[in-house]
């Protein structure tokens, strides 16, 4: 009997263990000018908490203090980088079970680890090589985290577990913006160059220093190939642009890289597979900045902030100069502006890819674009200053936060459909909703469609493309409210 008992015992305490680390999705934005953090809910856009991420901010000021290198890159920082502001935070991820927060803490040239279950408790610090931490990038299998060390020409590889660097990837000058391939075996890696000097004019380009866009194994960390893209512009055609890479987008298939480029307005078309620049997104400039001299871009960023749907068909691009979102169909680079505020800096999709989160740091503030409606459908008010933001998990009832409450499925009424041509191209598609041809299109290379308007509960598409082979297509697909059934494609 009283083994019995002393097993209940082991049983019930394994199951409030393990119902204790049970997860939730949330977005964490990072407050970069005050320090905290902020954790909103993807699905209702409450905030869940707020955390402050220099708890040990005295201590850390002391230390810079009695170094007068540290010290002259602190003073540095606040008025070349932070608009006379301390930056406090930059990026952060969360640990796959959700205990953890990690984050770069650029005016401190640190990475901190908090532990969220108790309350935000740094467990690891670790100074990031040279004096400004920046931008970071976690593995899928999350045991690797990437700094960029904006004044060390590298990107710090830190061990998850313990925060140690276990090793380092060369860069150029301002390492910056890092991605991991889906499957963790490459990372797409750029330098942006000194962005905070005044010589701007396209003529004193070479004063920027070396930005360059890398291909890196991602288990070696060896550089795999170094693109300058501001050659490769040249050589498709586009002069007077920059190297400097800014925030990037893979596609789907990673077949393709969109970027943004500093004094750009729009975005740039790679692609990855035959090394060369295919096409250039076209922004509109606002009244505001069309009269703004480069010198006043804010860090040489005319856009800053990209984002792709799960599906491949959709951008979001943040025009940081012109205050605004735009959703830009991947087709053809159709925009419609679907966002306004001040300086948006930052995009990011939501856990699910219906969303494109973005951060306006001019109004403290984060917006929610639905892509498939290109309408922001919610506002919500963070601390100072916001840029980057990630969707991360945390473990349930950490720093209060309590079990997502997923909303019901909703029926959007408007679909994306990619044409799958094999080794040939689409050059005609006709689509018909319950037996009526909705859309009728001819091209040379049609890659996707797009149906609104759609009936409420059950409809059938039929999907019928002819390919440049001259052979057809026909594609059958039953939707219900929210779910579909799987395609019936034949050849006729």
């Amino acid at each position: 009997m009283k083994r019995l008992v002393v097993v209940l015992l082991a049983v019930k305490a394994l199951s409030a263990a393990s119902a204790s680390a049970a997860t939730r999705p949330v977005l964490w934005v990072g407050n970069n000018w005050d320090g905290t953090a902020d954790a909103v809910d993807p699905f209702t856009f409450k905030k869940l908490a707020h955390l402050n991420i220099v708890p040990d901010k005295q201590e850390r000021l002391a230390e810079i203090m009695l170094d007068p290198a540290r010290q002259g890159y602190f003073l540095g920082i606040r008025q070349l980088v932070g608009e006379g502001h301390d930056q406090f935070v930059d990026d952060m991820f969360t640990s796959h079970d959700g205990r953890l927060l990690y984050v770069s803490r650029p005016s401190l040239a640190d990475v901190a680890a908090f532990d969220l279950t108790q309350g935000g408790k740094i467990v690891w610090r670790t100074r990031v090589d040279g004096y400004r931490a920046d931008h970071m990038a976690i593995s899928p299998d999350g045991t690797r985290l990437l700094v960029s060390a904006s004044t060390a020409k590298v990107v710090d590889v830190i061990n998850t577990a313990d925060g140690k660097i276990v090793t380092t990837i060369p860069s150029g000058d301002q390492p910056h913006e890092s991605n991991y391939s889906r499957d963790g075996n490459r990372i797409y890696h750029a330098s942006i160059g000194t962005v905070y000097t005044p010589t701007d004019e396209p003529s004193m380009d070479a004063t920027k220093g070396e930005r360059v866009f890398e291909i890196i194994d991602g288990h070696t960390y060896k550089v795999l190939k170094k693109l300058d893209m501001g050659q490769k512009l040249r050589e498709a055609g586009y002069k007077d642009m920059s190297s400097a890479v800014r925030p990037m987008a893979l596609s789907p298939d990673e077949h393709f890289v969109y970027f943004q480029v500093s004094f750009f307005h729009g975005f740039v078309e790679y692609d990855l597979q035959k090394d060369k620049v295919t096409r250039l997104a076209h922004l509109p400039l606002s009244d505001k900045s069309r009269n703004v001299p480069r010198e006043q871009y804010l860090l040489d960023s005319a856009h800053h902030g990209l984002a792709m749907n799960p599906a491949g068909t959709k951008l979001c691009a943040a025009g940081t100069m012109s205050d605004y979102i735009a959703i830009v169909r991947r087709a053809d680079f159709k925009y419609k502006l679907a966002s306004f505020g001040t300086k948006p800096y930052w995009a990011t999709n939501s856990g699910d890819g219906r969303y494109c989160f973005v951060s306006y740091s001019g109004d403290d503030a984060i917006a929610a674009i639905d892509y498939s409606t290109e309408a922001e459908v919610a506002r919500v008010g963070v601390g100072d200053h916001p840029q980057r933001m990630r969707m991360g998990v945390v473990q349930v009832g950490a720093l209060g936060i309590p079990a997502a409450k997923r909303p019901a499925c909703v029926d959007r009424r408007s679909f994306t459909f990619k044409l799958n041509a094999g080794r040939s191209r689409v050059t005609k598609v006709e689509v018909f909703v319950n037996g009526v041809r909705k859309v009728l299109r001819r091209g040379k290379n049609i890659r996707f469609v797009t149906l609104a308007k759609l009936p409420r509960k059950r409809f059938v598409v039929r999907v019928v493309t002819t390919l440049a082979n001259g052979s057809k297509r026909d594609s059958v697909r039953v939707y219900r409210g929210c779910t579909k059934s799987k395609p019936r494609t034949r050849t006729i």
